[in-house]
């Protein structure tokens, strides 16, 4: 049988058999002795990845980087490792050419490996075979491959798991509350947009603020806004990006969103529901949730970093169940109240809402008129419902029309203000809790208001 039968029926065999390892590497040497190292490489290479310390597979490939050449006979060294004696360097090529009269090769320069290199400085050096896989890439495959649900490794500084965003909305966008704005202007944007009178009266550019009030009424918005109306970035937290199952991750949340906050400086820090995070330690039976609270305390205090130039605006319904220690002077020391919209703010509202769909002899004041102690959430509802009333008007009349007056009315009879559940348990906390005068602003509403 000729040497290419041979070798096609051995390639069969092995097709057949691929863990046949024996197998393969006979048929590399056969392919090595008809001069085919191409091909004996890719099948040596197949071995060496399920047994890299076979030693007849790293003979094997040794000899097919030589180009076919047979291995040589023990005592006489392998090119390109130095070993003393008359028969090493380039005399000994030279006689070795002049007796068989080809040309001396040059010897194989060797490379240094680099640092990002197997073998290189701070890589392990006791695998002969990465320096093969390396440079027979284009042909052996790798004898590992990464994981499919293998993280992506995290390069410089990319935040960990919270979005660092930049606020387009300003306080121009917010309709009415003219006294948050008043309130806002004089701890936060006046210091800001005066460095020298901020220097010369000593102000710091950190600080904290509540805003707490009826569900709906803006809070949110109100403090993108005031992201957007200082140029700051602006970070928004829940408890859900802190809570862990895990002892100890959930604090080490909570100091990696400050540690994002002081290096996005300026920075507007959002706590969403900070009730649920700093809850009365008082009434806090689970050892955890005590011990978010008292991170969250160290947090603010910078006792691990500087809070220079991070502006720390809390939001809650309930601001009777928050830590009395979360408001305390250098903390959560400014408490607003946020209200109902007023008229102005309402009118506002509707107008933004109304202002993409079709309507038609619409009276804003009358609507205005009639949805006192309506949140923006409530007024949004508002329209939203109006815009159905006319939209299955018109599928059952089979001809479109325009949202008017009567869809309003339909819809006002259905929707009720949302903020008087949470004004009743107000008015109990402003007549019995209001010790310290937190709530004076929520007294002096309702007695406007008739309410207390």
């Amino acid at each position: 049988m000729s040497s290419d039968s041979l070798i096609d029926s051995l390639t069969s065999a092995v097709n057949a058999s691929p863990q046949d390892v024996p197998l393969r590497l006979h048929l590399a040497g056969l392919l090595l002795d008809v001069g085919r190292p191409a091909e004996a490489i890719a099948h040596v290479g197949q071995a060496l990845a399920s047994n890299p310390a076979d030693p007849q597979a790293q003979a094997l490939m040794q000899r097919a980087l030589r180009g076919g050449a047979p291995a040589p006979v023990s005592g006489t060294p392998i090119p390109g490792t130095p070993t003393p004696g008359p028969a090493t360097g380039p005399d000994a090529a030279a006689e070795a050419a002049a007796g068989t009269g080809a040309a001396p090769k040059p010897p194989r320069p060797t490379r240094s490996p680099g640092p990002d290199q197997p073998g290189g400085p701070g890589q392990p050096g006791d695998d002969p075979l990465a320096a093969y896989e390396q440079e027979l890439a284009d042909v052996v495959p790798p004898r590992f491959s990464p994981a499919g649900d293998q993280p992506e490794p995290v390069t410089g500084d990319a935040d960990r798991m919270f979005d660092v965003e930049v606020s387009t909305v300003r306080l121009g966008d917010v309709g009415g509350m003219t006294e948050v704005k008043e309130r806002l202007e004089l701890a936060f944007l006046g210091p800001l947009r005066n460095p020298e009178l901020r220097k010369l009266y000593g102000k710091s550019l950190r600080g904290g603020l509540m805003l707490y009030g009826p569900p709906g009424c803006g809070k949110t918005f109100l403090a993108k806004a005031i992201a957007g109306e200082m140029g700051a970035k602006f970070i928004s937290l829940s408890i859900v990006d802190v809570l862990d199952m895990w002892i100890g991750n959930s604090e080490r949340n909570l100091h990696e969103l400050f540690q994002t906050a002081r290096r996005s400086a300026p920075c507007v820090l959002f706590l969403d529901e900070v009730d649920a995070l700093g809850h009365k330690r008082s009434k806090v039976t689970s050892s955890g949730m005590r011990t978010i609270g008292n991170q969250l305390l160290a947090e603010l205090d910078g006792v691990e970093g500087n809070n220079e130039g991070v502006f720390v605006l809390a939001a809650t319904n309930t601001p009777w169940d928050v830590d009395p220690a979360l408001r305390r002077p250098g903390r959560l020391d400014r408490v607003v109240l946020v209200l109902p919209p007023d008229a102005p703010a309402r009118t506002s509202i509707l107008e933004y809402h109304l202002r993409d769909r079709p309507i038609a002899n619409i009276d804003v004041r009358r609507i205005v008129a009639a949805t006192e102690d309506f949140s923006g959430a409530d007024l949004a509802h508002l329209c939203e419902s109006a815009a159905e009333y006319a939209m299955a008007d018109s599928i059952r009349r089979g001809e479109v029309r325009m949202i008017e007056q009567r869809d309003f009315d339909r819809a006002l009879k259905d929707v009720r203000p949302s903020t008087r559940p949470w004004f009743a348990t107000a008015r109990n906390v402003a007549m019995f809790a209001n010790e310290g005068g937190m709530y004076d602003d929520l007294v002096g509403y309702l007695k406007r208001r008739k309410l207390l």
